[in-house]
């Protein structure tokens, strides 16, 4: 899927999916009625009925997993970012046990890695053109920091290793979305999908050859449940692309401010 529809507003999206399943669907139903003369449209007309509940069993089932799948993928996303967030929140937080410049220089490190999370990883990641090989330089100051620390009471010294800790779990819920970020439905399942819905209609087309009417009709209340399943797909498909993507407001929430 293209990333340009995937950043369309979700109303766009569905006008387009719609406009695309109307238009098949119409071709199917020429393609069948063109055909439906002869012994064909008695071969058409012979066809059991029967033969429709099973196959739109698969597709509605086939559309959960996948729509399923989806959910998961955005829910672990945005359990990650939260994690993130409340990690690096525990830093600034304990910060405070290290008055005067270590603490300021903690805060405005923690500025920098958020600040530079939004501007730079979430549209790549909406791109999916980020990986785990580039380590956040901010970050990894944040950590040097907080071992340079020389801790002169016991409070101190658990600040400390609370500290390390929570950037040890920011470390590794920013690997998380990022993993998650290059999640997507693959072609193999796009091709299934496509597939089922196409021999429904089709089949739906044959079933009621001989009255166009009704046949117009069922096939558009078809053709739009099939549009309508493709947009609840396509629109959570990638866990940080789109209207419906995972953002860093919660980030944004815990970001301290820079320093004048």
């Amino acid at each position: 899927m293209n990333n340009w529809i995937l950043n369309l507003p979700v109303l766009w999206i569905g006008a387009l999916i719609l406009a695309g399943t109307y238009l098949a669907t119409a071709g199917i139903y020429l393609l069948v009625t063109k055909l439906a003369v002869g012994d064909r449209a008695v071969a058409f007309k012979s066809i059991s009925p029967g033969m429709l509940p099973p196959i739109a069993t698969i597709f509605a089932l086939l559309v959960g997993f996948l729509a399923a799948q989806d959910w998961n993928q955005r829910e672990r996303a945005s359990a990650a970012v939260n994690r993130e967030a409340s990690s690096l929140r525990a830093v600034v937080l304990l910060a405070a046990a290290f008055p005067g410049e270590p603490e300021s220089r903690l805060r405005q490190l923690v500025h920098d890695y958020i600040q530079d999370a939004v501007a730079r990883e979430w549209p790549a990641m909406a791109r999916q053109d980020v990986n785990l090989t580039i380590v956040p330089p901010t970050l990894t100051q944040v950590l040097r920091l907080v071992l340079s620390l020389t801790p002169q009471k016991d409070g101190q010294i658990a600040a400390q290793r609370e500290m390390v800790a929570s950037l040890g779990s920011a470390l590794d819920a920013r690997r998380q979305r990022i993993i998650l970020s290059g999640s997507s439905l693959d072609w193999v399942k796009w091709t299934v999908l496509y597939v089922l819905a196409g021999l429904t209609l089709i089949t739906i087309a044959m079933v009621h050859s001989g009255n166009p009417t009704a046949n117009r009709i069922i096939l558009g209340i078809f053709g739009t449940g099939v549009g309508v399943a493709v947009l609840l797909i396509v629109s959570h498909s990638r866990a940080f692309t789109g209207e419906m993507g995972v953002t860093p407001s919660v980030l944004l929430q815990v970001m301290p401010e820079a320093d004048p």
